[in-house]
């Protein structure tokens, strides 16, 4: 178990957990960790996926340093815009450009509208983050992350070619998370 003087928070995307996922896998080795649970009711909801985000951060005391994938990372952003709680700050891993169409599998652009995903936030995080990127991002042209990392604000992490960094790309174990939030934790910024 690593120990980290904070709580980490997982905010997973659309698909919510998978066991060998990169964020999974990191929240077993860490003693001070929740992760949002998956919704019962109105599974593509933002708003419920942001009042389920508002609750996990509740029932946490102390500094909490967010890490979130995918739509999560997008979830986050639409959280920053109402949510009430101080975070030390966030990793948002290859957030999904939900304005652009998504592949196969993915909800379409008028179900992502009608349920309150679009238009993406573009405002200052009030929090220090970093946005991990993937030059080769089925989700996300590089281009899109890199404009999203600046309007939030946020410090650019390129990956390289990583895909989606996910169990499809090739990802269980992301040895690089532990050391972005430890680098947050700690308030330092990230390396390279």
């Amino acid at each position: 178990m690593t120990e980290l003087p904070t709580t980490v928070l997982i905010v997973p995307g659309l698909r919510d957990h998978v066991a060998d996922h990169w964020q999974t896998l990191l929240a077993d080795k860490l003693r001070h960790v929740r992760t949002v649970p998956p919704l019962e009711h109105d599974k593509l909801s933002r708003a419920a996926r942001v009042a389920a985000i508002e609750r996990e951060l509740a029932l946490i005391d102390g500094p909490v340093v967010v890490v979130a994938h995918s739509a999560g990372a997008i979830m986050m952003a639409h959280w920053a815009a109402q949510g009430t709680r101080r975070i030390l700050g966030a990793l948002l891993a290859t957030p999904a450009d939900l304005e652009t169409p998504l592949p196969a599998g993915y909800p379409p652009l008028d179900a992502l509208r009608d349920n309150g995903w679009l238009p993406l936030p573009r405002r200052p995080l009030p929090f220090p983050s970093v946005v991990a990127a993937s030059i080769d991002d089925p989700l996300a042209r590089f281009e899109r992350t890199r404009e999203l990392a600046c309007a939030w604000g946020s410090q650019l992490v390129n990956l390289g070619a990583v895909g989606h960094l996910n169990p499809a790309s090739g990802f269980g174990e992301w040895p690089r998370a532990l050391a972005l939030v430890e680098a947050l934790a700690a308030g330092s910024p990230a390396s390279g």
